[in-house]
This record gives structure tokens, C-alpha cells and sequence, in this order.
């Protein structure tokens, strides 16, 4: 039988509710957590052994109008609801094969060059590193590699002290990598990736359950770097238009806060290891 993945985030989302968290009363003895089958049901407006049938992966079909009262009735925000619609493939516009390149054009690597004062940096749907700047470089530095977000965060132990708010950076990017399911949920990055965290990390494994999704669109992070001490940036993620399932993303600092001048000193900061490094200055 082929993986229900659609009938496991109803089953996951529902598990996370409280009757008293969608005005109902609860009644009887609860032998799970989260509402019942029939709660939901009565709360979409749909029959439950429909409901039932969709859950158990028996209904692999329910059209735009079935999941938008799921999704209201499971209380889930936009992009949870984007990714319930695209896990039943009713998703407009998307086609659940497609997957994203691999590599960078050329003439968006010239414009991440151009933002010398700046992190920027290319990422697909798997939250690979594709391409980045030099600042990018310098604010990364502290890890062994700036390959993957999601595994930096988890497998790497730098990543706790160079997040100060190490929990919520957890959350929001296992959230983010469960959006790439919805799209190809058979994605063998995606599945190399996912086998490898749950193998090393049970924090990654616990949160990876929760099934919760989320997009990258624009957020304050907090960064404590070796080099210059803390930093607060504010990112903007675009979508790369003639590279589907790529997504540029930029880091700014206020103007004049104390958060810009440590990013220009560790521009400077960086420059300098690099020109140390560089063969012309060992054969002097």
C-alpha cells in the first residue's frame, strides 16, 4: 500500500487538538489524546465514516471545497493548510514530481555577490545550501559545514550556542523542511535526510512527528557569533521564479544598530582570514 501521508497529518493534527480548544465540550473517558473522528467530522461538516475513510488512506481524493473545511476545522494556519491541499494533490499549479535544481544560475550568484554588506544565500526545498555570498560564509563559519540548515542545527554542536533561541529555531526549521513533503513526499534527498536526523537526533525525531509545516517568508533570529558576539537580523526569503523549489534568502541589520556594526566587522573580519589564507600571501 502506498504511504498515506495525507491520512497521517489529519491523524497528527487532530492528535494535537483539545475539544476546549475548538469550543467543544468533552465528554466520557478519552482513551487518546487530541479529538475524536466524529469531533472533527461534526466540526468540517462532513460525514465520519468519510472522514474515517480519509484518515485511513481508504479516500485518497477529497476535493478543494472538503479540505478547506478540514482545515478549518483542524484550526491550521496557511501554510499548513497549502501543504494539506498539496498532500492530497489538489494543490493549483504545483505538480507533485517536480523537483528543484540543483544548481544556481550564474546571474543570481552575481546578485548575491552584490550584496557585499549582507548575508545572502540560495536554499532548495530540502534546506540545502545551494549557493551563498561572503558574508553568508562569515556568518556560517563557526560550523564544520554549512551544507544543510536543518542538519546544522541538529547534528552539529555548535549550533546551540550560536543560537540563542536554539527551541525555536528547532521548531521553525523542522517546520519548514515538512513543507518540502507536501511537494514530493518521495524526494530521495528528502528521505536520505530525514532517515539520517531521526537516526542521530530523538529532538528532530520528536519534533519531525509533530507534523507541523511552515514556510520561510520574513522573521527576526537571534545569532551569537564567536567573532563579533550577538547579532539580531531580520531575513526576507523570495522564491527564484525560473528555479521552482529554490529560495533566496537575505539577512538584514537594522541601520546604525549595534547588530549592523558587528555584521560589517565580521565582513572585515572575514576578508582579512581570507587574504591571510590566500596562496599569494603564503608565498611572500
Amino acid at each position: 500500500m502506498a504511504d498515506n501521508h495525507l491520512g497521517e497529518f489529519l491523524r497528527t493534527r487532530r492528535a494535537a487538538l483539545r475539544p476546549q480548544d475548538v469550543g467543544m465540550a468533552s465528554h466520557g473517558v478519552r482513551k487518546v489524546a487530541g479529538l475524536r473522528r466524529e469531533e472533527v467530522a461534526v466540526l468540517a461538516g462532513m460525514n465520519v465514516d468519510y472522514y474515517t475513510r480519509l484518515e485511513q488512506g481508504r479516500e485518497r481524493h477529497p476535493s478543494p471545497q472538503v479540505l478547506d473545511a478540514l482545515g478549518r476545522a483542524l484550526r491550521l494556519g496557511p501554510d499548513a493548510r497549502a501543504h494539506l491541499h498539496r498532500l492530497a494533490g489538489v494543490a493549483p499549479g504545483v505538480r507533485p514530481s517536480a523537483r528543484a535544481a540543483a544548481t544556481v544560475s550564474p546571474a543570481l550568484r552575481q546578485l548575491m555577490d552584490g550584496y557585499p554588506n549582507t548575508p545572502a544565500f540560495v536554499i532548495n526545498r530540502t534546506l540545502d545550501i545551494l549557493a551563498a555570498n561572503a558574508l553568508t560564509d562569515a556568518l556560517y563559519a563557526p560550523f564544520a559545514a554549512a551544507d544543510n540548515l536543518v542538519r546544522m542545527a541538529f547534528l552539529d554542536p555548535v549550533a546551540r550556542g550560536f543560537y540563542p533561541d536554539w527551541d525555536w529555531t528547532a521548531q521553525a526549521t523542522v517546520a519548514n523542511l515538512r513543507e518540502a513533503t507536501g511537494f514530493d513526499a518521495d524526494d530521495p534527498r528528502l528521505r536520505e535526510l530525514v532517515a539520517t536526523l531521526t537516526e542521530h537526533s530523538a529532538e528532530f525525531t520528536r519534533l519531525w512527528n509533530t507534523h507541523s509545516v511552515r514556510g520561510k517568508t520574513q522573521e527576526p533570529k537571534r545569532f551569537l557569533h564567536p567573532d563579533v558576539g550577538p547579532l539580531t537580523l531580520t531575513y526576507q526569503a523570495f522564491d527564484v521564479r525560473d528555479a521552482p523549489g529554490q529560495q533566496l534568502i537575505i539577512y538584514h541589520a537594522e541601520p546604525g544598530s549595534p547588530s549592523a556594526q558587528a555584521l560589517g566587522l565580521l565582513g572585515s573580519v572575514h576578508a582579512s582570514r581570507r587574504q591571510a589564507d590566500s596562496p599569494r600571501h603564503h608565498g611572500r
